[in-house]
């Protein structure tokens, strides 16, 4: 189906998106990279918004809940980017894709059935999570910028941000208009990061040199939460979600083979249980 078509694309892109993060981000000051990544984005973005976007369609309520949505991806991405400025993409990453055990976790909260095959995948997911971080403490020191435990809490709020930033896009697109939401949401993550910037006092302007692959990045990004927003509209739009996730493990596999960052076979063994809860939790939905 095209939801499930939309995910694993955004996944695929993801991968390749938070490769590139993972590189330009270590050692590095954070907010000229989020910066430089959500304008380019929302330049890439902006003329077919503008043109093709159903603006008519833009409520009250819509407006509101892109604006939550943009705030929602600025956490989000924030915390994405700290959490690989610290540690190796084996031990965040995983964490990161665990998402849509959130998403069960507030349906659960909001009265809907939860299945105890989706409890099952949660506790695939938890185990996994558990095996990866036990892992790391015998990991090489110099692979990580900060203690293990503080890029998990990272990599744990990263997953809010994005479980709150697609469930919130989904929304504003059933209310609205698909272009008109993804314009303004990067545009309010943007003038979130540029606020905090502001009253940091903190330099905006990108190092020398990595203007060009922070604009590939924000192109990269503005597609595929492009794709995982639009899905919004299409039957199953949780399919797009679940299926997204998956940027985890393709992220892992990358990193392992261009970055040349080692996995040890238990920690294998923990990114294979969190993808396969994620995967039951798509199953569960479909």
């Amino acid at each position: 189906m095209l939801a499930l078509g939309f995910g694993l694309t955004a996944a695929l892109i993801w991968a390749v998106h938070d490769l590139l993060a993972r590189k330009v981000s270590q050692g590095a000051a954070l907010l000229p990279i989020i910066a430089t990544v959500l304008a380019t984005g929302s330049l890439v973005l902006a003329p077919l918004a503008l043109a093709r976007g159903d603006w008519a369609a833009m409520t009250g309520t819509a407006l509101a809940v892109s604006v939550g949505y943009g705030l929602a991806y600025a956490v989000a991405g924030g915390a994405l980017y700290k959490a690989f400025s610290l540690a190796p993409v084996r031990l965040v990453s995983p964490v990161i894709g665990a998402y849509p055990m959130l998403s069960l976790i507030v349906a659960h909260a909001q009265g809907q059935p939860v299945t105890r095959a989706d409890w099952l995948a949660v506790a695939a997911i938890v185990a996994g999570i558990a095996i990866v971080a036990v892992a790391a403490r015998d990991d090489a020191p110099e692979g990580y910028a900060a203690p293990p435990a503080v890029a998990l809490g990272w990599a744990a709020l990263a997953a809010l941000g994005f479980a709150t930033t697609f469930a919130l896009g989904q929304e504003a697109t059933r209310q609205g208009g698909e272009l008109p939401v993804l314009l303004i949401g990067r545009l309010v993550a943007l003038a979130a990061i540029l606020i905090l910037a502001l009253a940091l006092r903190a330099p905006i302007r990108p190092a020398p040199g990595q203007t060009w692959l922070l604009a590939l990045m924000g192109a990269f990004d503005a597609v595929a939460l492009g794709l995982v927003t639009a899905a919004g509209a299409l039957p199953r739009a949780e399919y797009a979600s679940v299926t997204s996730s998956l940027f985890g493990v393709l992220t892992v596999l990358l990193a392992a083979w261009f970055l040349k960052e080692g996995v040890r076979a238990v920690q294998w063994l923990g990114i294979g249980a969190i993808f396969t809860g994620i995967a039951v939790l798509g199953l569960q939905g479909g």
